[in-house]
Formats: C-alpha cells, sequence, structure tokens
C-alpha cells in the first residue's frame, strides 16, 4: 500500500519532503521520493505514539474521584469498577488509537469480580484486537496492605459496623499465592499472547507486595525472559513506607534479589532518589512518567531530566489522567518536553531527541517490535497529522516537529496504521464504534451506581480517618 506525505519525520534521519511510504504484510518496504502536489491535504507522517502505562479504565472524574491523592483515590475509584471488560477495555483502547497510539501498556489493576481472571483477559485481549491496538498486559497482584500502607485497623475501628462491613467486602479479600499468580500469568499469555500482544508480570508496587511475591517475580522474569511492569515511590507516603520497610534502600533490594533488569519497566519513580536513580539506570530498566496524572492527584514532580542525564531510558504514560482526561498523549508529550526539556540555555534534548527516545522506550516497555523509526524493514506503524492544520498560520518555514511540540493535539490526528493495518481514519477509530460504546457504557454504570450505595454513604467517615493515617506515617520518621 502507498501512503503520500508532503513531509516524514524517520527519526534520526529528520524530515524527508515530498516521500511515498509504502508498507506491505505489516512492515514498510520503500520510502522514496515524489513529486511536489499542491492538491489534497497536506500531511506529516511521525512514527505513532506509545502510552507505555495505564490501566485501560474510565475516566475517574465521571464517578467523583476528583481533587484528592492517590492513596483516597484508588479507594474511591471502587466505584469505577468494570460493569463490562470488553466495553471498558474498548473504550480505553479506542480513545489511546484515536489520540494516535500505536501501542499501550494495559496495567490490570481492578477487575470486573464477573468472570475468572483468564476469561477478563480474553476480552481485553478481543478489545485491542477489535480496535486494531498493540498492547502490553498484566495483570496487577497485591497481596498486602489493602487499605493503608500497614495496619488498617485504626481506620476501620472508627466506622459504624454497617459501613465497616461495606469497606471491608470491597478491599479486603484473601490475597493469591506467588505460585499461583505465576501460573495464572502463563496461562493468560498461552491464551492471548502474539504478534501484538505482550504479556508480562504487573506487581502493582512495592507497598502492595510482600517480599515473597517480588521475589517470585524476579525469579520467573529471569528464567522466562518475561518483562515487568510496576509502580515506584508513586507518592510521598510510598516514600515513607519504603524507608521504614527497607532502612537499606527499597530500589537496593530490588537490585539484590534480581529484580532490575532490562526487562523492568517502572512507573512513576517521582520519589525515587540520586542513587535510585542510577540504579534503576545501570540495570537498563526503563522509567515511565506520567506528568499530568501526577498533578491530578498531588504526588510530585519526577526527577526525569536528572534520570535521562544519568542514562536512564525515558517513557511516557498518560495513566488514564491526561491533563484533560481524553488519553491526549501527544499533549503528554509535550508537557513532559517542557517541564524537564532544560533551564535557560542548557537543554536535556531537542524536540526531536526527546520524541524519538519516547517512543524507541515505550516500545520496548510494551514488547511492541522496532524502534519506531520509519524505515524500510521496519514495522508499520505511524500517524498521518494534518499539517494545513498544524501550520494554520505559518508565514516563515518551522521544523514540523518544533511546530507539533509548541501546538500539537490529538486533533490533528488524520490517520493511524498500526501493523500495516487503518485503524483510524480521519479521526475516528475504524474497528470500533466509540461515541456507541461509551453511551452503552454510561447506561450500564448509571444503572449499577445504587451496588456502591453503602459505599458512597461511608465514604465521608472513611475519609477522614483514612487521610489521619497517612499524615501520621510520616511524622514517624
Amino acid at each position: 500500500m502507498d501512503v503520500t506525505a508532503t513531509q516524514l519525520f524517520s527519526g534520526p534521519e529528520g524530515i524527508h519532503a515530498d516521500v511515498v511510504l509504502q508498507h506491505d504484510s505489516g512492515l514498510i518496504t520503500d520510502i522514496s521520493g515524489a513529486a511536489a502536489s499542491t492538491r489534497g491535504p497536506r500531511s506529516l507522517i511521525i512514527p505513532a505514539f506509545v502510552n507505555a502505562h495505564d490501566h485501560a479504565r474510565l475516566r475517574a472524574s465521571s464517578f467523583g474521584a476528583v481533587g484528592m491523592p492517590l492513596e483516597s483515590w484508588i479507594l474511591r475509584t471502587v466505584v469505577g469498577t468494570p460493569v463490562n471488560p470488553y466495553l471498558t477495555a474498548a473504550s480505553a483502547l479506542a480513545r489511546a488509537a484515536q489520540a494516535g497510539c500505536a501501542a499501550m501498556m494495559v496495567h490490570y489493576t481492578r477487575p470486573s469480580g464477573t468472570m475468572p481472571l483468564l476469561e477478563e483477559a480474553k476480552a481485553v485481549a478481543r478489545a485491542a484486537d477489535d480496535v486494531g491496538i498493540r498492547i502490553a498486559f498484566a495483570l496487577a497482584v497485591r497481596d498486602q496492605n489493602p487499605i493503608v500502607y500497614g495496619d488498617s485497623t485504626p481506620v476501620l475501628s472508627s466506622l459504624a459496623s454497617d459501613d465497616r462491613k461495606s469497606i471491608e467486602e470491597l478491599f479486603v479479600r484473601a490475597p493469591m499465592s506467588p505460585r499461583a499468580y505465576i501460573e495464572l500469568t502463563d496461562a493468560i499469555a498461552a491464551a492471548i499472547a502474539g504478534p501484538r500482544i505482550d504479556v508480562q508480570l504487573g506487581p502493582a508496587g512495592v507497598q502492595w507486595c510482600s517480599k515473597s511475591l517480588l521475589e517470585a517475580v524476579a525469579e520467573n522474569s529471569a528464567q522466562t525472559g518475561r518483562r515487568i511492569h510496576m509502580h515506584l515511590l508513586e507518592t510521598i507516603y510510598q516514600r515513607a513506607w519504603a524507608d521504614q520497610h527497607f532502612p537499606g534502600g527499597i530500589v537496593r533490594y530490588l537490585r539484590d534479589i534480581g529484580f532490575l533488569s532490562e526487562r523492568l519497566t517502572l512507573a512513576h519513580c517521582i520519589h525515587a532518589r540520586p542513587d535510585e536513580i542510577e540504579m534503576i539506570a545501570a540495570s537498563g530498566a526503563r522509567i515511565v512518567t506520567n506528568f499530568s496524572s501526577n498533578m491530578h492527584l498531588r504526588s510530585g514532580l519526577a526527577p526525569i531530566a536528572a534520570a535521562h542525564a544519568c542514562g536512564c531510558a525515558i517513557a511516557v504514560g498518560v495513566d488514564g489522567l491526561a491533563l484533560d482526561e481524553d488519553d491526549d498523549v501527544l499533549r503528554e508529550m509535550r508537557l513532559v518536553q517542557m517541564m524537564h526539556g532544560g533551564l535557560g540555555f542548557a537543554r536535556s534534548w531537542t524536540p526531536q531527541e526527546f520524541f524519538a527516545l519516547a517512543i524507541r522506550n515505550g516500545r520496548r516497555a510494551t514488547g511492541a517490535p522496532g524502534s519506531g523509526e520509519l524505515a524500510v524493514g521496519a514495522p508499520a506503524d505511524f500517524v498521518s497529522i494534518d499539517l494545513d492544520r498544524l501550520e494554520r498560520d505559518q508565514i516563515l518555514s518551522v521544523d514540523p516537529l518544533d511546530l507539533l511540540f509548541a501546538r500539537g493535539n490529538a486533533s490533528l490526528v488524520s490517520e493511524v496504521v498500526v501493523d500495516g493495518r487503518t485503524i483510524v481514519k480521519g479521526g475516528r477509530c475504524v474497528g470500533v464504534d466509540l461515541p456507541a460504546i461509551e453511551r452503552e457504557l454510561r447506561d450500564l454504570h448509571r444503572a449499577s451506581a445504587a451496588a456502591y450505595g453503602h459505599f458512597l454513604h461511608a465514604w465521608p467517615r472513611l475519609s477522614t480517618p483514612l487521610q489521619s493515617w497517612f499524615e501520621a506515617q510520616l511524622t514517624c520518621n
């Protein structure tokens, strides 16, 4: 198939003008010059984006989870538990596709509870196939600290018996053993892994995982080569917990058990210290930064420029909380570039360099093939940007990547091709009917909202002791 571009950003080779990109069987077969044309829409073709950390869920603010720190937010969002795993995943993946993503990490943290976990993973895989997007899938696992990072008795004992029962029924459950989790991950991989789906191990975070679980994950990853995806040091409370329980250093512990490696991707690392960042970099592991999510949840600003400076691979994720909760990964990349791109005349990277490294490292994090650059033999994963709209008031010639990082957003995405398949055309997902899916999901959630009536009634009385518990944690060190 031939695709004509007014301009094409290949990656290391920079911008090419007036080209034809040919692809067949999912691979780019040729990129050659074409006669300049003044007819038809003008386009900029660039490597497709990657959302390197997400959970494939609905927008949290729709359920009232707004303006609170992660430790409250993560409990409050139980109201958004999927009512239909296929529709929920299809909605999130279609939004990512329309934003220009060829690949997305699905760190599956909140199963529906309506079907066996293996069947739920199959439903997510079916949604990814229908949308046409590549995914990494990791079933998130916890085996400790379901409510706070320690003994929840002081929080629960302050509640009336009915309120306490409602909270415990939702959050306090028998944990899965490390062996059972590894076996389930093996079964999920056998059922859904393939050229466009990479099944990974997904410990939720060190504060939620026992040492035995973390060590089992590290051992299995080393034996099988399976990738690991995990949150790390996202909040000040997680930092305090880690310092209390791992006085020798949480990252040093992960290094010593073989958890750190080039197979590992760590989300956030906002409160990682310089020596910890250096250990992560030395191991070949990646950090996914999620700027807007961190701002929404008041988690802090990650040391991304410092991590990049010491050789750590950086990727970008949306984490379900883009600035406008619209899954706009391009805007997210721009925010990261603006915040961490340098101070004064000193630059961390150019926009072109940052774009290339974010795509390259995002593909490694999600198991997508290739580096993302557009070259003969590379995967046919690319985005067509409406160049007329991008250059709507152009007077002098400007590098289109500079312009994209100055004013670009997902509304400029006109076409997305993944593995040689057009999955977005005219800015709309072609594999599923996203507006219809979102209408159906709204109706389903509104009908099921009464099921969380006891929880919503208990919430005002839970949130105060919850806040007190975490604030006390910071004064204990």
